[in-house]
């Protein structure tokens, strides 16, 4: 009799102590990423007001997670990424620091009142939210440790460890850590974030942390075809169950083979894909001069080149600046491949303004592109006159 009290009011078999845990810590992720995430923070979705609210009494009692904290210290991190401001950047506190000690970054941050006025606006102010949620999220989590330990006994003293960890570990430490430190960069954005893996199987697409810093306000996180955001796929079943509505997602660059004119349909397309285009650029044009310097002209370490062409200038430091002005000033192709991606960048800074005027500016950009003796480039000035809109 002692013995079935060890175990609590619903023993299990030990893989069922497993698949417990997993579902608790895998719907706690899932309401961080679609309610605080997509939602709150960045406006890519709206949840049926149920769904919304069953994401915030999971996230009070699973977690003790306030919303109005979450959220305004995910804003502030996007406005001051990887400089100074950001409040848990590796780039600043260094990689170890932020995996081990993330989650008393975040602490330190969500509690700062001005952090919270300024970047927590527009979150649940309803009774329930400063009377409970928001007022005592220490409650939500002593129900559920102590709901824990009575269904299932001495295993829930590990269940409930592992739950309490998960959230530190994976959201503070790996995402906020190793995303900005450790994996592959399909869009070279102004601050250091990667994409841990391309599959966001296990923290419900929030891998795809690059992809998110290059289209914060997207819905999706998976970019590439081959990418999975396991967030998606439940943006998907609950919106053709009439739970929630979406509201943006990142474009994919269209392409339509032997089109030739440049007007204002390119225009939008360079101005709507202009990530994709960046990448494009870096695949087809910076990479190939870099590789033809290596042979042709003996450069030594062509991929290290090329790296410093590609990564944007906020991140190279100082000493990656003065090698990157060295070699403009020894390679005269390099210095033109920079150029003319400056060039086209501005081209569609001012897209918007002027759309009449960006088109001749892009038509001029072409021909130049085209006659500057430069392979790649004018392979890239034709495929330019192939963008299209998505929608067209």
């Amino acid at each position: 009799m002692s013995a079935d009290f060890l175990y609590g009011l619903a023993p299990l078999p030990w893989w069922g102590y497993v698949a417990v845990s997993f579902l608790t810590m895998q719907l706690m992720f899932l309401g961080i990423t679609l309610f605080l995430h997509r939602e709150q923070a960045h406006d890519a979705l709206e949840l049926h007001p149920a769904l919304r609210h069953f994401f915030r009494f999971w996230l009070w009692l699973s977690s003790g997670t306030v919303t109005k904290q979450w959220v305004a210290v995910h804003r502030k991190h996007h406005v001051f990424a990887d400089r100074e401001g950001d409040p848990h950047s590796p780039v600043l506190y260094g990689l170890r620091h932020v995996v081990l000690q993330g989650y008393e970054l975040y602490r330190a941050a969500a509690r700062d009142p001005v952090v919270q006025d300024h970047y927590g606006r527009g979150t649940p102010d309803d009774w329930i939210e400063r009377e409970l949620y928001g007022r005592l999220p220490g409650l939500g989590l002593t129900l559920f440790i102590l709901g824990e330990l009575a269904l299932f006994g001495v295993p829930g003293v590990i269940m409930v460890a592992v739950q309490i960890a998960a959230q530190p570990f994976f959201a503070a430490g790996i995402i906020n850590g190793v995303g900005h430190a450790v994996g592959y960069r399909s869009f070279e954005t102004d601050s250091a974030a990667t994409n841990i893996v391309p599959w966001g199987l296990l923290i419900a697409g929030e891998e795809l942390h690059n992809n998110h810093h290059a289209f914060p306000r997207s819905a999706r996180f998976s970019v590439q075809r081959w990418e999975v955001d396991v967030g998606w796929l439940f943006v998907r079943f609950f919106g053709a169950l009439g739970l929630l509505r979406v509201k943006w997602v990142a474009p994919r660059l269209r392409r339509v083979a032997g089109r030739e004119t440049v007007d204002s349909t390119t225009v939008q397309a360079l101005f709507a894909n202009r990530m994709h285009v960046l990448r494009d650029y870096a695949r087809r044009v910076v990479r190939p001069v870099c590789r033809d310097l290596g042979r042709t002209a003996g450069v030594k370490a062509a991929s290290r080149l090329s790296k410093l062409l590609v990564r944007h200038p906020k991140l190279l430091g100082e000493e990656g600046l003065r090698r990157l002005d060295v070699a403009l000033d020894q390679h005269e192709a390099l210095r033109a491949v920079v150029e003319f991606r400056d060039r086209l960048q501005r081209l569609w800074n001012d897209a918007h303004a002027n759309p009449g005027s960006a088109a001749a500016q892009l038509r001029e950009w072409c021909v130049q592109a085209e006659a500057s003796g430069i392979r790649a480039l004018r392979e890239f000035s034709r495929r330019v006159r192939s963008y299209v809109p998505a929608s067209a």
